[in-house]
């Protein structure tokens, strides 16, 4: 594996330190190591472990440095072949968000932080995996960023137990007392609270040493000198010593009795803590963020509230005089740290997530309609799930009316269902649905609808890879192919989009999926109207959508073609929905010397594939049952008036298309005073099609 961490620089502290430690055990393991940083004392470390080092001004907050960066860092990941981006603070992780986003390459990053609520810090929550170093994190990410629980993955700080040697705190006590702070000198980290704490303790410990480690950053030095001038004022000269930026923090815990974090703010996790524990030095602790979930109070250290000097120095004084109590709080956190936080068990999760990034990849196919759509998807979903591996998971976002459509089939891992009369309605609605897609985070979006509202939906999942025609909306998507209206039939039309993907068609034909208990509900149906299974039986759509009254055929027609039926000892049903009901049955009554069965809205859409897989032919238009009729493997007549069959017609081996060439046709427009397409077709000629197909 191919690893590349991204980071602002190397030089000390916890998030460099981390880099490093995992950086070792990668390297080890056998896998490239690669670093992206603005350089730092730490990088000879670094290179003299193995691990290549590019020095880039990835710190810099410039937004042209930016940009700029996102090219070189593109060149860098296509240079090394790099798998997973770890990206572990804020300004680097937008050069990898962008520079990923070209490549498609894995994206990781790492919360050291506990960051503000602001645009700049979401995309530390964009990643397809989010590592956390604490709960308190973790909670931060979710509720304040909207990060999903399942994206995130908790591993906390480390400590390398090779360098941090544990001694009894009985062992260390000599003539001076020496009480520690360790961290950058800002204001956070209550430097302040510290220093007022250890002039209380002057007159208790007679032989203290105050050791403050850590340097300012340019930005803060006025705060550095703040704490010198209190350190004078309070008279702490002579016992206390700036130590600065220390490289060999092992030695430095060697000689500590306590040492305190001071933070006042929510502290992400605090790593010296654990070092400190590591190194049988006692701990007290301001009672803030991650720190909780290292510390037990009066078992594994002490806590006290922040801001409060006065709770620091009681602590540590209670640590000088109880001897038996620094031992116990030593040992209680020794043998949590040995459990909890060791390198070794800290790179191999963080390996495992690596692992589990690859392994893991989700495919979202969008169509929201219609049914008869839906069912001519069905070619397209089976050729998907033949192509991309299983660890590929494919989700299907489809119409609340055609869910019942896909809910067994084997190809689809999850089915979601959107409906834009109700919940999902309007603009507000589309948008809160494009949210909840975002949250899936999706890898490729492929777009069988290829609607405004289905491109729309691709963009807002935030999927790197979106594929579909290149319609009105269509730069929405970043691969796109032109939908030059050829005369292809429906299922080739989208095949020229998985063409995109290197998936082929081979097999043309549609799937359904129905239960037993759609198909035990259809015996008992046909039983009931006394149709034997030798009877022969033919289904005929009564209408079709009601937007498209142009393709339906005139009712009388279809009388007349059920009289002819029956006088070929051929059964008839007539199918169709509810608002077809009333009209069936009045077309029945009408009917002499026939049996007619209506089945309008007496079935579901399982229940009715099952009932035209029955029939020995189907009679249908340009619309959903012709096609369910194709899926199921059913003779079908095809009546095409003004849409073009050629581009609408399902596949099928057994099946009589019957159209009429006139001027007008195709014209394409569901509303029309003469229906002169559909007229012209007459009932002898659409038995005679049966006919054939029956003897067929």
């Amino acid at each position: 594996m191919n690893i590349l961490q991204i980071l602002p620089e190397l030089n000390f502290g916890g998030v460099e330190v981390g880099t490093l430690d995992l950086a070792k055990y990668l390297l080890r393991q056998g896998h490239k190591v690669v670093i992206v940083s603005g350089g730092g004392q730490l990088v000879k470390d670094l290179e003299s472990l193995g691990a290549l080092h590019y020095q880039l001004p990835v710190n810099r907050k410039s937004l042209f440095t930016i940009i700029r960066m996102v090219k070189t860092v593109i060149e860098i990941i296509r240079k090394e072949g790099i798998d997973i981006v770890h990206a572990r603070s804020r300004v680097p992780a937008w050069i990898a968000y962008f520079a990923c986003r070209k490549t498609h390459t894995v994206f990781i990053t790492t919360c050291h932080g506990y960051y503000r609520k602001h645009i700049f810090s979401r995309v530390m929550g964009w990643a397809k995996r989010v590592i956390v170093i604490s709960n308190v994190i973790a909670r931060h990410m979710i509720d304040d960023f909207n990060v999903p629980y399942e994206r995130i993955r908790l591993i906390p700080r480390s400590v390398d137990l090779e360098r941090f040697k544990f001694i009894s705190p009985e062992q260390k006590r000599k003539d001076e007392f020496n009480v520690g702070i360790i961290g950058r000198l800002t204001p956070l980290k209550g430097h302040l609270y510290f220093v007022k704490a250890m002039a209380k303790l002057v007159g208790y410990i007679p032989n203290l040493k105050v050791w403050i480690v850590g340097d300012a950053p340019s930005s803060k030095s006025a705060y550095k000198q703040q704490i010198q001038l209190l350190v004078k004022r309070l008279g702490l000269d002579s016992i206390t010593m700036f130590l600065g930026n220390q490289k060999d923090i092992p030695a430095i815990m060697e000689h500590l009795d306590v040492l305190v974090l001071a933070t006042t703010t929510q502290e992400a996790f605090g790593r010296v803590i654990i070092e400190a524990q590591a190194s049988g030095v006692p701990v007290v602790a301001t009672k803030v963020g991650g720190v909780i979930d290292i510390i037990e109070d009066n078992k594994t250290g002490l806590l006290v509230s922040p801001y409060d000097h006065s709770a620091i120095a009681e602590a540590v004084l209670r640590i000088y005089k109880d001897i038996d109590l620094a031992c116990q709080l030593a040992n209680e956190a020794y043998r949590k740290v040995t459990q909890r936080y060791t390198l070794e068990l800290m790179a191999k999760n963080t390996l495992e997530v690596y692992e589990e990034a690859l392994s893991s990849f989700k495919i979202l196919i969008i169509k929201i309609s219609s049914l008869g759509d839906v069912v001519l998807s069905t070619a397209s979903l089976r050729q998907i799930r033949k192509h991309f591996p299983l660890n590929y998971k494919i989700y299907f976002l489809v119409g609340k009316e055609s869910k019942e459509i896909l809910l067994h089939s084997p190809y689809i891992d999850e089915l979601l269902v959107c409906d834009f009369n109700n919940r999902d309605k309007g603009l507000f609605g589309l948008f809160s649905l494009g949210g909840y897609l975002k949250k899936k985070d999706f890898d490729i979006v492929i777009d069988l609808q290829n609607s405004r509202k289905s491109h729309l939906l691709a963009y807002l999942s935030g999927a790197p890879q979106r594929y579909g025609y290149d319609r009105k909306f269509g730069f929405l998507l970043n691969y796109r192919i032109k939908d030059d209206r050829i005369a292809i039939d429906p299922v080739q039309h989208q095949f020229r989009i998985l063409s995109m993907l290197n998936i082929e068609l081979d097999n043309p034909y549609l799937e359904l999926w129905m239960s037993k208990d759609d198909q035990d509900y259809i015996d008992r149906f046909l039983n009931e109207h006394w149709i034997s299974s030798n009877q022969k039986l033919v289904g005929i759509s009564i209408s079709a959508s009601e937007r498209w009254q142009t393709k339906s055929w005139p009712l009388e027609y279809i009388k007349q073609l059920c009289e002819e039926l029956s006088k070929q000892d051929i059964r008839v049903v007539l199918t169709g929905i509810h608002r077809d009901l009333e009209r069936a049955e009045s077309l029945i009554r009408q009917i002499k010397h026939t049996r007619s069965i209506n089945a309008c809205n007496k079935t579901t859409l399982n229940q009715l594939a099952c009932l035209i897989k029955r029939c020995d032919v189907y009679v249908g238009f340009d619309s959903a049952s012709l096609h369910i009729a194709s899926a199921v493997k059913t003779p079908f007549v095809a009546l095409f008036g003004p849409t073009d069959f050629r581009r609408h017609l399902p596949p099928a081996n057994d099946f009589v298309v019957i159209k009429k060439d006139l001027a007008c046709s195709p014209c394409y427009k569901p509303r029309c005073k003469s229906n002169k397409c559909m007229k012209a077709i007459t009932p002898e000629e659409v038995v005679e099609a049966i006919l054939k197909l029956c003897k067929g």
